[in-house]
């Protein structure tokens, strides 16, 4: 059952082309913001980071793309919290291979000198990683069932997107800063602290926003 509601949200999503925007955006951010030749570590650390709103914008999306029958037919048919699990899951599963494509084309394009292609990857996926999943938690919080209206709902994802990614103590933040700091100091330290972090951060975001549908749905 829960393949089949992750196939479902994950259908729903592709069909509605409601990923393009976020696609774009990102691509926009990419293009202003990494230049060919320059220290792959910076440019590593940017696009983790850009990736992080783009993640926030997608479960966001699949968190409230159904028409309200629709939603309230597959709660009847799989419960209310599993289709809900299920949605989430779908935009991870959007952002994650755009993360995975978006650190290799970084890296070939980027300068390597004094940082091999495979650490130069490693740390970028754990800042990716680390990344999408802090954006996972800014989504789940700011999208349905807890905000439901569309103007605050954005304005809370803007402004949780900006403070995962300045506040100290974040998992966002600590890879990126780990990233921008090796490509400064010519050194690669991998940022796998803020992986068990950003795991912890969205397992509390989901539940909470899990339990949520029991009383605001």
């Amino acid at each position: 059952m829960t393949t089949a509601l992750l196939r479902y949200q994950t259908d729903l999503l592709l069909r509605s082309q409601r990923w393009l925007a976020p696609l774009l955006l990102y691509a926009v951010f990419l293009a202003v913001g990494v230049r060919t030749g320059e220290p792959v570590l910076g440019a590593l650390g940017f696009a983790a980071a850009a990736l992080l709103p783009v993640t926030a914008w997608l479960v966001r999306i699949c968190l409230g793309q159904e028409p309200a029958a629709a939603r309230n037919v597959v709660a009847a048919a799989a419960g209310r919290q599993r289709a809900h699990v299920a949605a989430l899951l779908a935009a991870l599963a959007c952002a994650a291979p755009l993360g995975v494509v978006a650190v290799l084309g970084v890296t070939v394009v980027s300068d390597l000198r004094g940082v091999g292609f495979a650490w130069a990857v490693a740390s970028g996926l754990i800042a990716t990683t680390a990344c999408v999943l802090t954006g996972a938690a800014v989504g789940a919080l700011t999208g349905r069932p807890l905000l439901r209206s569309r103007g605050w709902s954005l304005a809370a994802l803007v402004l949780g997107s900006l403070l995962a990614l300045v506040t100290s103590g974040s998992p966002a933040k600590y890879a990126v800063t780990s990233l921008i700091t090796g490509a400064r100091d010519a050194t690669v330290t991998l940022p796998w602290a803020a992986f068990p972090g950003a795991l912890l951060l969205a397992a509390v975001a989901v539940a909470v926003s899990v339990r949520a549908t029991a009383w605001r749905e």
